[in-house]
């Protein structure tokens, strides 16, 4: 399977790892900063694309699509991995991939990151149903990680109008392992919140790369967000935690993210309301934002005194 045209152009390097005999990805671009790492950054995909066509996007006229590039060229040492289901990863067993299996896909991915790089621990980001898989690893494993974003983040679901669309076909997602996705499913995407806040050529260019490694996609992110909410309970995630909420995302009910916020028991922690934005944050016109957002959190100097 060669790289989509849409996927950056710009040097990097495959990897494998196994978990329990299955098969996983993972993409690497590492820090072009001759002799300097910021840390090492593992960027965790949603629930309708694998990880490079988020991660590491390339849109004609739109310079920075890619957040692996960006991030690279400022010191960071960059990883994203395909999730069991997604992308080059192994899609062969007949189960539905869900959130916990993800978690599982993260604790093997981490320790190969680890072992290869040599990081002591990582600076986690995930969105959507990847901020899910990536709360409930760095739950389950908190000295890998250091810092921890989420994005589109849902707790327990209240306050969410597209989760509740979503519950009237739950029955269909559970009655199958996998669901068809195409243009127009990428599409809907944007235009189910607020339309308008991602651009025609960046939505296309997103739908090329999506496209050319899945023609479907797992159903269990999608029954888990709709059934079994809530996954991650905050008082287990003990490291520095960001979460960031586009300003029209109807998958992350305000008042349900600012109840997890309260509850997370580490004092370094941060909420950010991304101004313009819906739900696929890094495809939006405001992506540069995220950028500044997730790179001052990743940055920010540990406290020297509590106290």
């Amino acid at each position: 399977m060669t790289r989509s045209a849409a996927l950056s152009p710009l040097p990097g390097s495959e990897h494998w790892t196994t978990k329990n005999g299955v098969r996983l990805f993972l993409w690497h671009k590492p820090s072009t900063l001759r002799g300097e790492s910021r840390g090492t950054v593992l960027f965790v995909h949603g629930s309708s694309m694998a990880s490079e066509p988020t991660f590491d996007l390339a849109v004609p006229g739109r310079p920075d699509s890619s957040v692996m590039d960006w991030f690279a060229a400022r010191g960071f040492d960059t990883w994203c991995m395909d999730n069991e289901g997604y992308g080059r990863s192994d899609k062969k067993r007949p189960i539905n991939c869900d959130i916990s299996n993800g978690a599982d896909d993260l604790e093997a991915g981490s320790e190969y990151i680890l072992r290869a790089t040599g990081a002591r621990a990582l600076l986690v980001y995930g969105i959507s149903s990847g901020a899910l898989k990536a709360a409930l690893f760095a739950a389950r494993r908190p000295e890998r990680v250091a810092r921890l974003a989420l994005d589109a983040f849902v707790w327990t679901g209240a306050g969410s109008p597209t989760l509740a669309e979503r519950r009237k076909k739950l029955a269909e997602f559970q009655a199958k392992t996998r669901r068809p996705i195409d243009r127009a499913f990428v599409h809907s995407i944007f235009n189910r919140d607020h339309p308008g806040t991602a651009d025609e050529a960046t939505v296309e260019a997103f739908a090329d790369a999506i496209l050319s490694l899945d023609d479907s996609v797992p159903t269990g992110t999608y029954v888990d967000m709709c059934s079994k909410l809530p996954l991650v309970d905050p008082v287990h995630v003990s490291m520095p935690t960001a979460i960031l909420r586009g300003e029209y995302d109807g998958i992350a009910g305000f008042d349900d993210l600012i109840e997890f916020y309260k509850r997370l028991p580490n004092p370094d922690k941060q909420f950010s309301v991304m101004a313009g934005i819906s739900h696929a944050s890094f495809q939006q016109k405001n992506y540069l934002t995220v950028y500044h957002i997730l790179h001052a959190f990743f940055t920010q100097p540990a406290p020297v005194y509590r106290g």
